[in-house]
């Protein structure tokens, strides 16, 4: 029978080989062949894959693919010309043609076309489709690619579906955050990861942003997280944040649902549900009027600001979601 020293010394060995366990899968497992799950690996063009249904228009699309740590497809070779053209038609109707967005594109200069990796059109195999490119109206600057394989160039501004890609030999790794964005940090105090954004948003945007990044804009539970949100905010003096907007006070995931001073979370909770609803002194005021989004002071504290003007934020991530595979490879 073991004595209650050697149990717990059992204990504390066992303890800390799971540890070990879990830095070494977490340094050499989740490594450049690791990624979010809801992309698919593709052994062909060694990379991931993830199909996005819902039309954006380019630029959205873009962004949203960088957001998620990877890019726009773009047909730039024969491979990928062919492993991309199997997501596009899901209908199953080959008679369709549906297009995608391509990171192909002319938005710097009219007619310099180059993926968004920077590889110029004359190295990428080009197939177009009928009467195509035809520069219509001139205001055709980005590339589709249709179920066929063809390229056609259409306005950035219109709607597609798009396809974003991720190499599986890039070179960051999955942290214990489950990102490969570095700037999101893991607090022990609430087990959340948070990122401050010092690049201006307004709300829409900001919420955009932090949903592409597998997070949202951070919700405050107790007066611990707006402590934390407080020494996050104190890391970042305005004089560290470029552009004409106010730097004392960062956007957060609470609003006014457009029934007067009701403030909830964006997950649709009230202030007293959410745990934490401490305003600084004379807010919510509503000022001017048009304050209906909620954001939090240097001091913790909440305040209600302009949905539609840019702010600096602060977006709250899950460390165990979206969940992370591991590329299934021979090597």
């Amino acid at each position: 029978m073991l004595t209650p020293q050697v149990y717990f010394d059992s204990f504390k060995m066992k303890s800390l080989l799971k540890y070990f366990v879990l830095l070494f899968c977490l340094h050499f497992n989740d490594g450049s062949q690791s990624f979010r799950c809801d992309y698919t690996y593709n052994p062909i063009v060694r990379g991931w894959f993830k199909h996005i249904v819902v039309p954006a228009n380019w630029y959205d699309a873009r962004l949203r693919c960088a957001l998620e740590g990877a890019v726009l497809a773009s047909p730039t070779s024969n491979k990928m010309r062919t492993e991309i053209t199997k997501f596009i038609n899901v209908s199953g109707n080959e008679e369709a043609c549906t297009e995608i967005f391509t990171g192909i594109h002319a938005t710097f200069a009219k007619g310099a076309y180059i993926s968004v990796e920077g590889i110029p059109l004359s190295k990428i195999p080009q197939f177009w489709a009928p009467n195509e490119p035809d520069n219509k109206e001139d205001k055709e600057s980005c590339l589709t690619l249709n179920s066929n394989g063809d390229l056609a160039d259409v306005s950035c501004d219109t709607t597609r579906p798009f396809i974003c890609y991720r190499a599986v030999d890039s070179k960051k790794r999955i942290n214990e955050c489950g990102t490969i964005d570095p700037e999101y940090r893991l607090d022990a105090r609430t087990n959340s990861c948070y990122k401050f954004h010092t690049v201006a948003r307004n709300y829409s945007r900001a919420f955009f942003t932090c949903y592409a990044e597998g997070g949202h804009l951070a919700v405050i539970n107790s007066d611990t997280e707006a402590t934390v949100l407080k020494e996050l905010f104190a890391r970042y003096p305005g004089g560290h944040m470029l552009g004409n907007f106010w730097k004392d006070v960062a956007f957060v995931g609470i609003h006014d649902w457009g029934e007067r001073w009701d403030f909830r979370s964006i997950h649709g909770k009230t202030l007293v549900e959410t745990g934490y609803g401490t305003f600084s002194g004379g807010e919510p005021n509503n000022f001017t009027p048009g304050e209906q989004c909620g954001a939090i002071y240097r001091s913790g504290k909440l305040d209600d600001l302009w949905c539609d003007r840019p702010a600096p934020f602060i977006c709250e991530k899950d460390p165990d979601y979206p969940d992370v595979c591991r590329a299934e490879t021979d090597e």
